[in-house]
Formats: structure tokens, sequence, C-alpha cells
């Protein structure tokens, strides 16, 4: 069964569209306006080895806000249509990542049950174009719709840049662990209820 999905969400605001396939590969197709976030979510699709289709039209003139919180809700919702009923899924996942000083450690949960816990304090206010508070709204948006837990953590990291590269790819990494089928699972719900 191909674990897929396409989105279009159309706002006043934002005109988003994300394609997913959760069995891909690592390839991206980015287009949001703003250079750093392109970049955080290529390492998505990298590290997740998630295929990755977004294009996005948002109000920058306004700033990035929209457009990254956005991004975030359509993509949660494209991982959740993409893994359907999560039978045979492992559905919790970990990582830590480094990069230089910096280092991240992100935990996710398939439960059901969206929450986000996120303690990161950014040495910088913006990342080129991006501005680093928009981290949250991202993270927020897609733990809403993808109906996940999502724990996040900058344990170290003395530069903007490498604290939210490490936290995007440990992000990646932690879903692909999430999202891997368990071969001892295959069919099952992994969950007492019978359900998530």
């Amino acid at each position: 069964m191909k674990r897929t999905a396409d989105i279009r969400r159309d706002t006043k605001e934002t005109q988003i569209r994300a394609r997913v396939d959760l069995d891909g590969s690592g390839q991206a197709a980015l287009a949001t306006g703003i250079g750093f976030f392109d970049h955080m979510l290529d390492q998505i699709a990298r590290h997740g080895l998630i295929d990755l289709e977004i294009e996005a039209k948002g109000d920058l003139h306004i700033d990035g806000h929209h457009t990254v919180e956005d991004v975030g809700i359509t993509l949660g919702m494209a991982v959740a249509q993409a893994v359907g009923d999560k039978k045979g899924i492992t559905r919790y996942g970990h990582a830590y990542v480094p990069l230089d000083e910096a280092l991240s450690r992100v935990v996710v949960d398939f439960s059901g049950r969206p929450g986000l816990h996120m303690d990161v304090a950014f040495k910088a206010g913006m990342i080129g174009g991006f501005d680093t508070q928009l981290a949250y709204e991202f993270f927020q948006g897609f733990a809403n719709h993808a109906g996940v837990t999502l724990h996040i953590d900058n344990l170290k990291g003395d530069n903007a840049h490498h604290q939210c590269e490490t936290i995007f790819k440990a992000f990646a990494r932690a879903l692909r662990m999430a999202l891997t089928p368990d071969p001892r699972s295959a069919g099952v719900v992994p969950s007492t209820k019978g359900s998530l």
C-alpha cells in the first residue's frame, strides 16, 4: 500500500500544496519564498527519507509567519493522510543530531494526541530571511494536524543556524524511525487501546 498524499490548502493569506511519499528516497522540490526555510524542509526530506514537494505562495510582503505556519499545517495534514490508520508503524521515534557545537534531541509519538513541547533558546532572531520564532509555529502547525506529540530540545548551541538545522535534522530522523513499518507488528495498531 502506497503511503502518499497530495494536499492543497488555500486561505486569504496563503496557498499551499504539499505532496509526500513516506517511503521515498529523500527527494525534494521546495518553493516557499523563504530560502532558509526551504533549506530546513530539505533536511526533513533527506534525513527522513520522505519524498517531499511543497509549493507555497504567501503574504511575504508582511512577513513569513503565515507561510511558515501554514506549511506546517499542510505538511501535517499530508503526513496524517499518508500514514492512514497507523497499522504496523513503529509509532515512536527519537533522534539526537549534532552539528559542530550544536546538539538537539527530538522525540515523536504518533499518538493521535497533538502536543508540542519545545525548549529552544535561539542565539539570534533571524537566520537569513527566516525569523527563528517561526520554527515553533511550523512545528505547532505540524503537530496539531499530524496528530503527534512532539518534544524538541536544543541541548547545546552557539550558532542559530546550527541550532535550527540540528532541530530539523533530528525531527526528520525521529519521523523516519516512527513511520518505519515494524515487521513484528504488521497490520497491528501499536496501542493497547487498538486505535490511535
